[in-house]
């Protein structure tokens, strides 16, 4: 679409925004001076694009009734096979729908995506391909994944494996959901506030988030670029680390990459926990809706390990309650230019630039009413903020992150591992229908106290199930040092072979 010269009344329009006072002669003058910019810009216009080929065939699937999708966890079903052999031959792979399958429809949960076809796939899902796998389809998401609950999304809600009528935790709730269910070896999630691992904490599957910038974030729709990550969800700790190994490593494309470590992820889980050192957080106990069942059997799981051979020991990290508020400049004012007025990219990175779905996310302007409670009440804030404050809190907040970052390097510099509830609560019931919008947002936040902070300090964290209560998940949160995923998989794959989670 060719750029065209602006007209003296769209220049007195941009000039009023910016608060430029412009006679008629001064449009005259900035329309001349502008000529030489839009051929430019035209020139640009003309050449194709530069993007990744894509090699493997694939259909564009179809949205599967009610009768194959009983708890909205899907949203296409498709079949893309990988290579004739690899690594991932014969293992099932479900994509959270904001990750881009070329001629596969993508719509991040979101009334307004709806429609919108990739037409690249992301690194993560070349690299699957790759290695042999199958690619089932898309799995719902939380509308432009900003919920930790599962009623966000446009098309309805998403239910508990456990529990229908009851959250499958947000925002990758279809991915946790399908792997539970067994409709799916390996999922992918996404997580810049524990979209990972809150859905594997309700859904009682393994959930990884990776250090940031481990695995390349390329062809997956941004939020904010400092707590953007993707990761493997499964059933267990050994699929875990196999697809986290075929996935890991940089692509030349993303910035968040730099200095990045990987590891034989799947030849390092034996072993044991003797000998490990665990510092078991204190503050993560102490969230103010912390359910006394799940505090109990999060304690059970450390002495597990203790029994394992591991030495556990509280911690305590008074920084820890302070993260959220640290977390939520960076996260909202993050989105509110990245995501929404950033039409979905934003700029001043060297990215992998997907110009068609950056179109398709620039019509949330005209349809802002379609969005969901929590994405209005982001965007407002964050615009709010930008208009009468600037970016000051932003910086401040990355500023203090630091220190955030170095009171948990501190404790793991005397431990190998913290320790703490994934999420301080179980699966909520699903808000109703007609439900107030403080309820709404309640239960899309009441759960990321303890999964948000990693997402700013990029430690790596996993998710791992540890016991059933009333029916419903609870879950133990491992946390590492930076790119030293091997220590958390062997200390989760050492407690799943001591005894059925279920039975805990």
């Amino acid at each position: 679409m060719a750029v065209q010269v602006p007209t003296p009344a769209q220049v007195k329009e941009v000039a009023a925004e910016m608060g430029l006072s412009l006679t008629d002669a001064d449009v005259e003058s900035y329309i001349g001076l502008l000529r030489p910019n839009v051929a430019a810009y035209n020139v640009v216009d003309a050449m194709p694009d530069n993007l990744p080929p894509v090699k493997y065939p694939r259909t564009p699937g179809y949205r599967p009734g009610p009768e194959e999708n009983k708890h909205n966890a899907w949203y296409v079903k498709t079949t893309v096979n990988g290579a004739a052999r690899g690594r991932l031959k014969g293992k099932t792979v479900v994509l959270k729908d904001n990750i881009m399958l070329a001629g596969v429809p993508m719509m991040n949960g979101a009334a307004t995506l709806e429609g919108y076809v990739p037409d690249i796939d992301a690194t993560v899902v070349q690299r699957i391909l790759d290695a042999g796998g199958t690619i089932l389809g898309k799995a719902h998401c939380e509308f432009y994944c900003l919920s930790g609950g599962s009623h966000t999304n446009a098309t309805g809600p998403v239910h508990n494996p456990h529990k229908m009528g009851y959250s499958a935790g947000g925002s990758s709730s279809g991915s946790a959901v399908l792997v539970a269910l067994g409709e799916a070896d390996m999922a992918l999630g996404g997580d810049q506030g524990g979209s990972i691992r809150m859905p594997s904490s309700f859904c009682g599957t393994y959930g990884m988030k990776p250090t940031h910038g481990l695995v390349p974030y390329t062809g997956i729709m941004p939020i904010e670029i400092y707590v953007d990550h993707t990761g493997p969800m499964t059933a267990n700790v050994a699929d875990n680390a196999l697809l986290l190994e075929v996935i890991a490593g940089t692509d030349g494309y993303d910035p968040r990459q730099y200095n990045v470590k990987t590891h034989p992820y799947t030849k390092m889980l034996e072993g044991g926990v003797k000998g490990m050192k665990i510092g078991v957080v204190k503050e993560g106990f102490e969230q103010a809706n912390a359910e006394a069942d799940v505090n109990d059997k999060v304690k059970a799981a450390a002495k597990k390990l203790e029994a394992l051979g591991a030495t556990v020991s509280e911690v305590s990290i008074p920084w820890h309650l302070l993260a959220p508020a640290i977390w939520m400049p960076i996260g909202i004012e993050g989105l509110t230019q990245t995501m929404m007025y950033g039409d979905g990219y934003g700029v001043s990175r060297p990215d992998l630039y997907v110009t068609s779905l950056m179109d398709f996310q620039r019509n949330w302007r005209n349809r802002a009413n379609e969005l969901s409670e929590t994405t209005k009440l982001f965007t407002l804030f964050g615009t709010y903020v930008r208009k009468y404050y600037g970016s000051r809190y932003y910086g401040k907040a990355m500023n203090i992150c630091r220190r955030l970052t170095a009171a948990y390097d501190a404790a793991l510099s005397e431990h190998d591992l913290l320790l703490m509830p994934t999420t301080p609560i179980k699966a909520t019931p699903l808000p109703p229908a007609d439900a107030p919008r403080e309820l709404y947002v309640e239960r899309a936040l009441n759960m990321i106290s303890n999964t948000a902070p990693f997402d700013i300090t990029h430690h790596p964290a996993m998710a791992v199930p540890c016991g059933m209560s009333d029916g419903l998940p609870v879950s133990v949160m491992l946390v590492g040092k930076h790119f030293d995923e091997p220590t958390i998989y062997k200390a989760a794959f050492a407690f799943e072979q001591a005894g059925d989670w279920k039975k805990m």
